[in-house]
């Protein structure tokens, strides 16, 4: 008959198998980033030859696809070794589906270049098709954080994906300017995506700077102070969002712009490098403590030897079992079970429970962030399907309504996904 410590360290077998997972997963985060940080610029790149009619940024596009081509092949050679059978339930259902996913996008990449290249796009069209492509590599990111159950490492992997998504605003930014300048006619509808994009970045850097670690902030934060391209970015932002509808712009300022965005990218990129640093040195450490623990068959062969110490019992002469509280239902990851083989094994499960709480509680905690996002995701969604309204109109609305009301927006994205079944069929 198997005893409790059996399952105590089938507990330990359940933690080192999700940091092996997780493992992987962190692997696949940097290759992700090198391969989002090239198509970015491609994008940009992209814009600046369809909004210029090809007269500008062709020769350097044709350099960024080579790079972005290196990129996605690393990426493949990563996929190839990755280990399938390492993931197990819903979290390697979702990472391949999502994975699947990419790879098509990957696949109908060179239709996509074929297009810009005949300039039978425009540049608004170019920059949604990218977007796509760029939002399905940061899903497999945004399903490693939402995914993580130790809370040092999902702290992290928070943070890491709110600046990815940050800097991945950030590029869109890059090239909504590059096609505004490029064009030279300000657009009100461009100017106000423009304002947006300003906005929505901001929001995820706080998220990251509430998350981070301190050596990537130490760094986001000289970024911020010391970088003579913001100045630049600064006072350009405010040519192209504050001209009037119509107002010519200077298109030679299309290169100009795109260089100092790229400078500012290719600061947050060096962020973004630690962070993956960080990440997979975290997982490595906390999987080779797991397996510098005693191993499960000693750990059992030395428990026989020694016997379970003799359960304790209260004043009322009834063993502590029925005095102390249940252990939660749910188990989440912590540090490899060390057990002392003096304690009894009812001491053994207590103290582990204690330990599950705790991390639970702190976990949920970290993990806020994610959940807000995809609330606040869902109900922009929602907006856009049954209101035709673009996602940065959306999110005007949904901040809007929450000031109007004195709210906090998620609350009012809770609300309006509350009324989901009230509302009318969206318009096909």
């Amino acid at each position: 008959m198997t005893s409790a410590l059996h399952y105590l360290i089938a507990v330990r077998r359940c933690e080192m198998g999700e940091l092996e997972q997780l493992l992987h997963t962190s692997a696949l985060v940097r290759q992700l980033g090198a391969l989002i940080h090239a198509l970015q610029a491609e994008r940009g790149l992209s814009n600046i030859v369809l909004a210029s009619s090809g007269q500008r940024g062709t020769s350097v596009r044709l350099a960024q696809i080579q790079t972005a081509d290196r990129c996605a092949a690393q990426l493949h050679q990563a996929l190839a070794q990755l280990d399938l059978n390492a993931f197990q339930g819903g979290h390697g259902a979702r990472l391949f589906n999502h994975i699947a996913y990419v790879l098509q996008g990957l696949d109908a990449l060179p239709a996509l270049r074929q297009q810009v290249s005949a300039l039978a796009l425009t540049p608004d069209a170019a920059t949604a098709a990218y977007i796509r492509l760029i939002a399905g590599l940061l899903a497999v990111v945004f399903e490693a954080a939402d995914s993580a159950t130790e809370p040092g490492i999902s702290r992290l992997l928070v943070a890491m994906f709110h600046f990815m998504q940050g800097k991945e605003l950030a590029g869109q930014e890059r090239a909504t300017g590059a096609a505004a300048f490029g064009s030279g006619r300000s657009q009100a509808a461009r100017q106000q995506h423009w304002l947006h994009l300003i906005d929505a970045q901001e929001r995820c850097f706080q998220v990251f700077a509430d998350c981070a670690p301190a050596t990537p902030l130490a760094l986001w934060e000289k970024i911020q102070h010391h970088n003579p391209e913001l100045l630049v970015i600064e006072r350009m932002r405010r040519m192209g969002c504050t001209a009037a509808t119509g107002q010519a712009l200077d298109a030679e300022l299309s290169t100009p712009w795109f260089d100092a965005c790229t400078a500012r990218m290719d600061a947050l990129y060096a962020i973004e490098a630690q962070l993956a640093d960080e990440l997979q040195q975290r997982c490595t450490a906390q999987l080779q403590a797991a397996r510098q623990a005693p191993e499960p068959r000693a750990l059992l062969q030395r428990s026989a030897g020694a016997g379970d110490a003799p359960a304790p019992t209260a004043p009322d002469g009834l063993p502590d079992f029925f005095h102390a509280p249940a252990p939660e239902a749910t188990l989440q990851l912590g540090n490899s079970l060390a057990p002392q083989l003096g304690q009894s094994v009812l001491s053994l499960v207590q103290e582990q429970s204690q330990r599950l709480q705790a991390m639970q509680a702190e976990l949920e905690t970290v993990r806020s962030a994610l959940t807000e996002r995809k609330t606040l995701e869902r109900a922009k969604g929602l907006l856009m399907a049954h209101r035709q309204l673009s996602e940065s109109e959306a999110h005007k609305l949904l901040r809007q309504t929450a000031m109007n009301q004195n709210r906090r927006l998620i609350d009012v994205a809770e609300a309006v996904l509350a009324m989901a079944d009230l509302l009318p069929p969206a318009q096909g």
